[in-house]
């Protein structure tokens, strides 16, 4: 069973510096139809004006991802960390047992888009820590590459959960299918362009709840970027 998450009918913050949309409930935005699917807790697409950002702010017991479309987003945390991330980068924070951090656009004149992701961890209390990693062009064109995983299993970045998360570039009329494991869900999420999911139209932003299905044929009516969870 495939039913789709129109772009349009997600969770909106206009905030001036930051514009998002929320998949799931967060913030202010709640629906009760909305709160998560499986361990997959946040999906947020956020755009933040030049020189603006996320202050220093806390967060405990989550595996938080970051996917940059476009632009350059600095990152700083509490474990001394600091890098800034643009389009090919995936970073992975485990907040585990306390992390302060924040997030700003590098860029003076141009605005940052980037996902954010938080998947519930397998269990509460791990010691925070935190990944980053530039992914190879070559492995994402034409196909998923998988960028987050449970450790052990050659993804870009290493989860704490049951979880699996896939990136793939596709040029126009560029066609993949995917095989999914039994008795699993998914969720995939257009970050942009426009495909085809078994015969199914998707646009920009929309996203895909995935159940009981046993392969995905994507094709790829323009250019399109993709984001795949296989979860629990």
């Amino acid at each position: 069973m495939l039913t789709i998450r129109r772009a349009e009918d997600r969770g909106v913050a206009e905030f001036g510096w930051l514009s998002s949309r929320h998949t799931f409930s967060f913030g202010q935005y709640r629906n009760p139809r909305f709160d998560g699917y499986s361990d997959l807790l946040v999906i947020n697409d956020d755009v933040v004006s030049p020189g603006q950002g996320f202050g220093r702010h806390g967060h405990r017991d989550m595996e938080i991802i970051s996917y940059v479309l476009d632009g350059q987003l600095e990152h700083r945390d509490s474990l001394g960390n600091g890098s800034v991330m643009m389009h090919g980068d995936v970073q992975r924070m485990s907040a585990g047992t306390g992390v302060m951090h924040s997030e700003f656009n590098a860029s003076e004149s141009h605005c940052v888009h980037f996902y954010q992701i938080w998947i519930q961890p397998d269990r509460d209390g791990y010691p925070p820590s935190y990944e980053q990693t530039r992914l190879d062009p070559a492995a994402l064109a034409g196909r998923l590459a998988l960028i987050a995983a449970p450790a052990g299993e050659g993804a870009a970045v290493a989860i704490h959960q049951d979880a699996r998360l896939y990136a793939g570039r596709f040029s126009t009329g560029a066609r993949l299918t995917h095989a999914l494991p039994a008795r699993r869900r998914g969720y995939l999420q257009l970050a942009r362009g426009s495909l085809t999911v078994n015969g199914l139209p998707l646009d920009e932003g929309d996203g895909l709840f995935i159940e009981d299905e046993a392969r995905l044929d994507l094709e790829s009516v323009q250019d399109s970027e993709v984001l795949l969870f296989d979860l629990r």
